[in-house]
């Protein structure tokens, strides 16, 4: 299942780049996000089929990955095809061809057991999502594009490294070089610890960098706020994950070594910093979507955070990082829709988008509240229980930063939201031809009712994949 999952948004990528309509093209996107959120839902009903060669294994943590951008790309798919459309003076032949490519990419990320298979594939999504970025053609987003690939090339080049030393650490402790995920979890008691903190700490800067931690994230809020809404939100909510379930491997590597402190300092203050970066930037933000970049920075954060307080926590982080995807997807698309209504990103020419646009800038407002943690949506219950976590570890400290650095977020994004979806729009705005459509509102919609589901109730399935994936991390049958 594995070859059918990564091959087939590939192939159907090739199918887009032949096929000469641009109008129908677009709608290839929906048909490979259909079938590829069909699949992971058979594959994940079915324990047989999550292994399919020795360093394609789709193990309890690659599944919440998995489930995380196939549900994620569902929708994008979707909302893609009515954005094309407004944007019909743009060839789609490039965006088609690496959207869906950059699926496949991403699905490769979930399967890998061999880390260096893992550093390919994270590279190959470098590569895919930079002619997205570069979609509209403007001076903005060329630079935003080269910024994210000389910055991610870097932190990835980091991350070779780091996976070198960690192929090293068993050649140093006299055991065969491995890098497949089975052969270091088997023998990583017996890893050189030297070489195999030095490889942590390479891997976390150099997929840190992907990620979006402080301070690599340089190229995120120009990437974010640049590319396409859908683009965008498959950036944050996907990509970024995948490049956490990378660090997640090399954390599960050395908690098996018996490092978890070691690993637990780094990834505190890291999150902790990448949070508080996030709130200077957020506080007194313009541009609502460069707002959006930073908050995922916070999000990527908390990730982070959550990873360092440990098992008490593990459960709320791996929580979080689907229903964050699910929400910032939300967020983008509605943000979409109010920058094609206005024209503008700046809140000094975007404002009233409650009248202009009544079900873009509702859902903008209620995404705001369920993104930062408000209740009963989904992120209140995965940062309540990453809060929990960090109380019942002892980390009263850690928890009250945590919670400050929450209202200063709060705060800062409140102050913009409300600028962009309260008072009245200008007159061109009111001329502008822009809508919402059904293509445009029901993708955010469908996301706004799954964000409210996992806050009143986490379904059974949803719950037993998390708590097997934390298991796994900590080593248990």
């Amino acid at each position: 299942m594995a070859f059918v999952l990564i091959l087939f948004p590939i192939l159907m990528a090739a199918l887009a780049a032949a096929l000469p309509s641009n109008r129908l093209r677009p709608w290839l996107i929906p048909v490979t996000g259909t079938a590829h959120l069909a699949l992971t839902v058979f594959t994940l009903a079915r324990p047989d089929l999550t292994v399919s060669a020795a360093w394609l294994v789709l193990d309890p943590l690659g599944k919440i990955i998995l489930l995380t951008v196939s549900t994620l790309f569902f929708f994008c798919s979707f909302y893609a095809v009515g954005y094309l459309r407004h944007c019909a003076e743009h060839p789609n032949r490039v965006f088609c061809f690496c959207f869906m490519a950059f699926l496949g990419l991403m699905s490769l990320v979930t399967w890998s057991h061999h880390l260096g298979l893992t550093w390919v594939a994270i590279e190959g999504t470098t590569l895919a999502t930079a002619p997205l970025i570069y979609f509209e053609r403007t001076p903005r987003s060329i630079e935003a594009t080269w910024k994210y690939m000389m910055v991610c090339s870097v932190g990835i080049a980091l991350g070779l490294l780091g996976t070198f030393f960690l192929a090293y650490s068993s050649l140093h402790a006299g055991l065969d070089s491995t890098l497949t995920l089975e052969g270091l979890l088997k023998h990583a008691p017996q890893l050189s610890k030297p070489w195999l903190h030095a490889s942590f700490l390479l891997l976390l800067v150099g997929y840190g960098t992907k990620m979006g931690l402080a301070p690599m994230h340089t190229w995120l809020p120009d990437a974010h706020s640049e590319a396409p809404s859908p683009v965008s939100a498959m950036l944050s909510g996907a990509l970024l994950p995948c490049a956490f379930l990378s660090i997640l491997r090399i954390y599960h590597i050395c908690v098996a070594a018996g490092d978890g402190a070691f690993v637990s300092r780094p990834l505190l203050w890291m999150g902790l910093f990448s949070m508080g970066v996030a709130c200077v930037f957020l506080v007194g933000q313009r541009d609502f979507k460069r707002m959006l970049a930073y908050s995922s920075v916070e999000h990527m954060g908390i990730l982070a955070m959550g990873l360092g307080i440990g098992a008490t926590a593990l459960f709320g982080t791996l929580l979080h990082v689907l229903v964050h995807g699910l929400t910032k997807g939300v967020l983008f698309f509605s943000a979409g829709n109010i920058y094609h209504a206005y024209g503008s990103k700046s809140t000094e020419q975007v404002s009233g988008a409650m009248r202009r646009v009544p079900l873009s800038g509702t859902l903008f407002l209620v995404g705001f509240f369920a993104i930062t943690g408000s209740p009963p949506f989904g992120p209140f219950i995965s940062e309540f229980s990453i809060l929990n976590g960090a109380f019942d570890a002892g980390r009263y400290v850690t928890g009250g930063l945590f919670l400050f650095l929450l209202l200063v977020v709060f705060i800062g994004m409140g102050a913009t939201v409300l600028k962009v979806v309260q008072g009245r729009a200008s007159f061109e705005a009111r001329n502008r031809p822009y809508r919402d459509t059904f293509l445009s509102g029901a993708p955010i919609v469908g996301l706004l009712l799954l964000v409210l589901l996992m806050g009143v109730y986490i379904p059974g399935p949803v719950t037993a994949l998390i708590r097997d994936a934390v298991l796994f991390l900590e080593g248990q049958p």
